[in-house]
């Protein structure tokens, strides 16, 4: 007994009810056995996301990889987990805190700590939960954290073993500070953004004698740093200045005018202000002229007390400050408008200052060559490869990864130092004690301090494809030697250095292997006018808003249609809304078939044809949708499976078979047509599973009562074979006869009731074994494959095959030899503008070879279109 289908497929009764199921039976979990093994670790969300549309388009790919791996056969695992994000969560709980009228500094690290947790343990999952309801199949068992304490002594073991190795330093150095978060950043985690400035001549007055020199700064809020101020050495305009000495506005301090080759002449006025402590060129040529550091600001941005002036003042407040003290002291000479790219921590916004701070570095020189050559030989392969440049050119020029940060939250350090200063690096004060013993026997442990900085969040997420196997701690154990190196990893372009460049460097340096096979690097999501989406914009849309409107599988399909690799996409809601119309569709074609009745009865040669044909279409289908997931054209992959359902399972195969109605009553459908339409309609379902997981289990389970208990989602993917591809060339000349029909009878108003007759001239083309279905589709009284042609008939040509559909009381002959004529006429002069083009020497001359061919195809075309026409004329 058929149960009653709704008549509407409604989302949210079906995809809590499937996910449960999935979840209880275990299918998502993995565990090493003797299959192949698939592999796929998460980009760990920050531990403070909440769900948006780049995670939307990253989860979806890697669920679509990873049910697709399944029904493959292969022992899927994708592994989930969240990333401790210092900066990000340190910056949420500080807020918190102050919520309750509670300060950062009137807190011991312990305290704040506790707070910390606390706000991960509450907040912290959210982000995982809502992945679920995109439909994500995560192996949640495995579900890991980036401070987890297995991981947490595998980031500390790490450190310690690259310190031992002497990959691991510290040292001062210029690093870029981000005065919001009070903490240094990476090179990598600064965004540089076009700033409108303003380029400020000042004057510095000679110290002996009239005359001053005028200096060009965007920066005067740091001109109390200035410590010399440098000319070039071959500038003429200065050489009577050499070891010469200047004053220093705002401070009134004398400095020397030194040389140095670094500067440029062009630049302004010549001279260059000399802030060793706010500049990086300037460190350098501070440090080449052995020249003192004055730091004139506060970690906070604000100007410090060896300013001297402005003090406590913000930095951009100062900046005015300046400007308007420069101009009361008669020193401000002229400003012009200047734009220039400021940088902007990519985590605050903050607009970064240039710090001298005490720092870890990990020196990279050596240890990222493995790395680089691993993409470079193939090894590990960027899709798509255009990016393959991108980070040889970063590889080749990388920089000392600057480690530390001025957080408490995150993995702390694992140095201690004595009051002389000696340092340990080791697991434990009292290691440490005993190291530090040997170089100092007056050690005493209660003074020594373990170093206050925590690790920068990419030295813990760059283990992450050992980590989450354990496979720092315990390097043989058997998830490690089973599920590493993983099979493919799905990210986005921009944190291809943050993360990707160095989990392989982390994978050479400490499995000797690579950490995955495969890199699909996705777009950016973008609005229709190509602005990157963002809560501030407001061009954002909520990603749980979609699949409640829209349903998961219409969400999933929407991202997907719009989302080639590598190439940012440009996101409108009505693609969700396409997604959503094609499981309406599914469900649509799910409820007519499953309404059909069945007898047992002799097969028609129509359906025997359909059915053969399908099989066929179903096969290359499947052949070249396998390609393209080969491939990584995911998108492409979809768009194909999407076409054989709507086009070819829906708006051909189901018309060919579709049961008639006499006495309006559906008759039935012969037992092996509607096993074989069964047959197809689960190969399809499975095919669409990986894009469109809840619809597909939901019409399954409903085919197949008979598999109660189990899933689409372990079943094996399809493998139909081609038997006879000639149905396909068979198929394509019906279709296009089939078509040119439909549009004769929709010129002619010709309602579809209405039989017509049809004949078809004798061509090698024409498969005789489609007659049936021809006559079906087109509502033929009768279909002759005739020798010659038929007068008073209106002609047309379907491929190579010319067929005529005779004139009867049914069409007006005056009307349609007009209409021939109109259209003869229209070609004919189109065909001269195009034979102008090809007689035109300089044309030829000057055109590419394919613009040429375009216009030779025009030409055979629309002589082929006038030959047509001449025979339609003749017929009439």
């Amino acid at each position: 007994m058929k149960r009653e289908i709704p008549k509407v497929y409604q989302p949210e009764n079906t995809e809590d009810k499937w996910y449960s199921y999935w979840m209880g039976k275990g299918y998502f979990h993995s565990e090493p056995d003797n299959r192949e093994p698939y592999t796929i670790v998460i980009p760990p969300p920050n531990v403070t996301g909440v769900l948006h549309m780049g995670h939307m388009l990253n989860n979806t790919i890697q669920d679509v990889l990873i049910r697709r791996a399944r029904m493959l056969g292969k022992n899927a695992c994708w592994v989930p987990g969240t990333d401790h994000a210092s900066i990000a969560t340190e910056a949420r709980v500080v807020t918190m805190l102050r919520e309750k009228g509670i300060k950062k500094s009137d807190l011991s690290r312990e305290a704040f700590l506790k707070y910390a947790w606390e706000w991960k343990e509450k907040y912290g999952g959210i982000i995982l939960e809502q992945l679920k309801k995109l439909g994500a199949s995560c192996d949640w068992n495995r579900t890991r954290f980036t401070m987890d304490e297995q991981y947490y002594k595998d980031v500390i073991s790490v450190f310690i073993d690259l310190y031992n190795k002497g990959y691991i330093y510290r040292g001062l150095r210029m690093v870029n500070w981000d005065p919001v978060a009070k903490t240094a950043v990476s090179d990598e985690e600064v965004i540089f953004k076009e700033s409108k400035s303003k380029l400020v001549y000042v004057k510095y007055k000679y110290e002996s004698g009239d005359g001053f020199l005028t200096i060009a700064t965007v920066r005067p809020e740091t001109i109390m740093g200035d410590v010399a101020v440098a000319v070039h050495p071959e500038d003429e305009r200065y050489k009577h200045l050499h070891n010469k000495k200047v004053i220093v506005p705002l401070v009134n301090r004398a400095v020397p005018v030194i040389t140095d080759e670094a500067i440029d002449i062009e630049f302004g006025t010549g001279c260059l202000k000399v802030t060793p402590a706010h500049d990086v060129i300037d460190y350098e040529i501070g440090q080449r002229h052995n020249l003192p550091v004055i730091e004139t600001l506060n970690e906070d941005g604000t100007i410090s007390e060896a300013g001297q002036v402005f003090i406590g003042m913000e930095r951009f407040a100062a900046r005015k400050a300046a400007l308007k003290k420069l101009e009361e002291e008669g020193l401000l000479v002229k400003t012009e408008d200047y734009t220039n790219q400021v940088g902007h921590s990519e985590r605050t916004n903050a607009v970064i200052e240039p710090r001298l701070s005490m720092q870890w570095f990990l020196n990279m020189k050596n240890i990222s060559k493995p790395a680089l050559d691993a993409v470079l030989n193939g090894e590990v392969n960027l899709i798509p490869n255009k990016f393959i440049n991108t980070y040889r050119h970063w590889m080749e020029n990388v920089k000392d990864w600057c480690l530390s940060r001025q957080l408490w939250w995150g993995h702390r350090i694992p140095a201690w130092y004595d009051q002389t200063g000696n340092v340990a690096v080791c697991q434990s004060k009292e290691e440490a004690f005993k190291i530090l013993k040997k170089h100092n026997p007056d050690v005493k442990a209660e003074e020594m301090i373990q170093d206050e900085d925590v690790l920068d969040t990419w030295a813990s997420s760059w283990l992450w494809p050992i980590s989450v196997f354990n496979g720092i701690s315990d390097p043989d154990n058997r998830d490690i030697n089973y599920y590493y190196p993983g099979s493919d990893l799905v990210t986005a372009p921009e944190i291809l250095f943050f993360w990707v460049a160095r989990m392989i460097i982390a994978g050479y340096e400490f499995r000797g292997e690579k950490p995955f096979t495969n890199v699909y690097l996705t777009g950016i999501v973008r609005d229709k006018q190509g602005r990157k989406m963002s809560k501030s914009l407001g061009n954002s849309p909520e990603p749980l808003e979609l699949i409640e409107k829209y349903g998961a599988d219409g969400v999933r399909v929407g991202m997907l249609l719009c989302s080639p690799a590598g190439n940012d996409l440009l996101f409108d809601e009505s693609y969700c809304e396409q997604g959503r119309n094609f499981a309406n569709k599914i469900w649509n074609a799910f409820r007519l078939v499953y309404s059909w009745e069945t007898v047992d009865s002799k097969t028609s040669e129509r359906n025997q044809t359909a059915s053969a044909w399908f099989n066929e279409r179903l096969a290359f289908a499947l052949k070249t949708i396998n390609d393209l997931f080969a491939k990584y054209r995911i998108s492409e992959a979809l768009m194909a499976a999407y076409k054989l359902f709507w086009d070819d399972f829906c708006n051909w195969y189901l018309e060919m078979i579709k049961p008639e109605f006499e006495d309006g009553k559906q008759t039935p459908v012969d037992q092996v047509t509607y096993d074989a339409t069964i047959y197809y309609f689960n190969s399809l379902l499975k095919i669409l599973h990986p894009f469109l997981p809840f619809i597909s289990e939901e019409i399954w389970q409903t085919l197949n009562e008979t598999h109660k208990g189990s899933s689409i989602m372990v079943e094996p993917w399809p493998n139909t074979v081609s038997k006879d591809e000639s149905y396909l060339q068979g198929f394509d000349a019906a279709s296009a006869i089939i078509l040119q029909v439909r549009n004769i009878r929709k010129q002619k108003s010709i309602p579809f009731k209405v039989l017509i007759q049809l004949n078809i001239l004798r061509h090698s083309d024409y498969d005789s074994r489609f007659n049936e279905i021809i006559r079906k589709l087109c509502h033929l009284s009768d279909l002759n494959i005739t020798d010659t042609k038929i007068e008073s008939s209106i002609a047309f040509m379907a491929g190579n095959i010319e067929a005529f559909i005779p004139v009867s009381n049914k069409i007006n002959a005056e009307e349609e030899r007009k209409r021939i004529l109109t259209e003869m006429e229209y070609q004919k002069g189109f065909l001269q503008s195009v034979l102008k083009k090809l007689n035109n020497p300089s044309f030829m001359s000057k055109a590419r070879p394919e613009v040429i061919a375009a216009e030779e195809k025009k030409k055979s075309d629309a002589e082929q279109k006038i030959t047509t026409l001449q025979s339609q004329l003749e017929n009439l």
